[in-house]
């Protein structure tokens, strides 16, 4: 059964796309949405075959008929994937698609005999990652300064280090946080709902932005708006996002990414592997977050770099907690995970530099870790009650409402990448180095710091200007 801040997301995702009938995948279980109704295949041939093995295996259970399988969006695209009917999406309920369940199967015999997989749900990419993210933000003061600090590294316009963030837009006072006067790139659509109060994950892009020019100053960050609508864009719609990103930017040097999502298999996104293959082919590094799940099931695209064609193209990257010694409670782990940094409690820019901005919670936090950790973790703290589930648990009915004044305490592996991207381009500014993936190997091949993280000593990225939180340790739940 999925935990109740799943389902909390799951609604507030479905909201923002509501033409998109979505459900909970596999069964209800808390690993991915999908949308109902269609299945991802490639352009062609296969999806030739896709449509055609469909109806031949139709059963009078499975509620289709045959003029219900059909292509559902172009033919063509630069992703090659193309958009399968073989359902009525308004059929059933959020826990799974059967019309979806029975494509799947019919399809697994051609695959086990090519080898080869045809076809795919249509999965949600979500900045939140499987629908919960690490936390939300707590306002911190100005006078305190960021963390990871400011670095002391000259931006130098000859020399800086391209950086696309590809994430939600900038938000419109940013340039008043003065390390961020060379970052450019798309506005944030839609700051505020009608009440004046800042919409989740709104400032996302800008504490992302701030997080790479703190640590790596010599840097021209570029912060494209592809994950606005609460975070989330379909696995069909990605990566065209991904090409339109590159396409009008221009491929850079490292491109810091924080969002993606399970699917139960190990070979990747069927929706973005034309994208990666175009990437393989160019110099840009590939800086993804590992995912909020604490889960070793690989999360895509970041475990692309747990795959032999990619390990030197993509640098995935999970959270520390905030001593930096152990891995944060709800950072992805496993052997495609290529490094951690420091995720929790970091402190970059967000909004309210030029007016204090209110934010009401969405969710609640916990009375004990959610998955089990016995320090104190974000799950608890800093305490608070999120609308999505205030009815339930207040005799008021209220949520708890802050205010931000420009920066902010925030967690995930979300924050965790772009830390990491930035070393990355510090270590390019201090060696000279012009290659992105030479030096994620000279980074990698030099660091001599571990922390532990579910009993294994991982690669920690540290920045020399991170300043680490004593962590305070709690009896575990009677």
């Amino acid at each position: 059964m999925a935990p109740q801040r799943f389902h909390e997301q799951f609604d507030q995702i479905q909201r923002s796309m509501p033409e998109v009938p979505l459900a909970l995948g596999p069964e209800d279980s808390a690993e991915f949405f999908y949308e109902k109704g269609v299945v991802l295949a490639r352009d062609g041939e296969e999806a030739r075959l896709v449509e055609d093995t469909v109806r031949t295996h139709f059963t009078e259970a499975t509620g289709l008929t045959a003029d219900q399988v059909r292509r559902a969006g172009p033919e063509t695209n630069r992703s090659g994937i193309t958009r399968i009917q073989v359902g009525d999406p308004g059929h059933g309920d959020r826990r799974g698609d059967r019309a979806v369940a029975h494509a799947l199967r019919a399809l697994r015999e051609p695959e086990g005999r090519s080898g080869r997989r045809l076809v795919s749900r249509n999965h949600v990419v979500s900045i939140a990652v499987n629908a919960c993210p690490g936390d939300e933000p707590v306002p911190a003061p100005l006078a305190r300064g960021a963390n990871p600090a400011p670095a002391e590294t000259v931006f130098d316009p000859d020399t800086a280090v391209g950086v696309l963030v590809i994430d939600t837009g900038l938000m419109r006072d940013y340039r008043s946080y003065p390390l961020l006067a060379h970052t450019h790139g798309d506005a944030q659509l839609s700051e505020c709902g009608d009440d004046g109060v800042l919409q989740q994950y709104v400032g996302h892009g800008t504490f992302i932005a701030g997080l790479v020019a703190a640590v790596a100053p010599n840097t021209e960050v570029t912060v494209r708006n592809t994950l606005n609508d609460a975070g989330a864009i379909l696995e069909s719609d990605f990566g065209e996002a991904l090409f339109a990103a590159v396409d009008e930017h221009g491929w850079p040097d490292v491109i810091s990414l924080s969002a993606g999502t399970t699917n139960g298999r190990t070979d990747g996104l069927l929706g973005v592997e034309g994208f990666m293959r175009a990437l393989r082919a160019e110099r840009t590094l590939l800086v993804a977050a590992a995912g909020n799940n604490a889960s070793a099931t690989p999360f895509w695209p970041a475990a692309y770099a747990g795959l032999p064609d990619h390990e030197d193209v993509v640098l995935s990257v999970g959270a520390l907690r905030g001593d930096g010694e152990f891995g944060a409670c709800f950072s992805n782990h496993g052997a495609w995970v290529t490094s951690y940094a420091p995720g929790e409690r970091l402190v970059g820019p967000l909004t309210g530099f030029d007016a204090p901005v209110p934010y009401i919670y969405q969710h609640s936090t916990y009375d004990a870790c959610r998955f089990g950790f016995t320090y104190s973790c974000t799950c608890q703290y800093p305490s608070h009650t999120g609308a999505l589930s205030a009815e339930r648990e207040t005799a008021t009915g209220k949520p708890d409402q802050v205010m931000f004044e420009g920066f902010a305490h925030w967690s995930g592996t979300s924050f965790a990448a772009p830390v990491a991207a930035g070393m990355v381009a510090a270590h390019m500014t201090a060696h000279k180095e012009t290659d992105p993936r030479t030096a994620r190997r000279q980074l990698l091949t030099a660091n001599t710091e571990y922390a532990e993280v579910r009993g294994a000593h991982v690669p920690a990225l540290r920045p020399p200007t991170w300043r680490p939180a004593p962590v305070v340790a709690l009896a575990p739940p009677a």
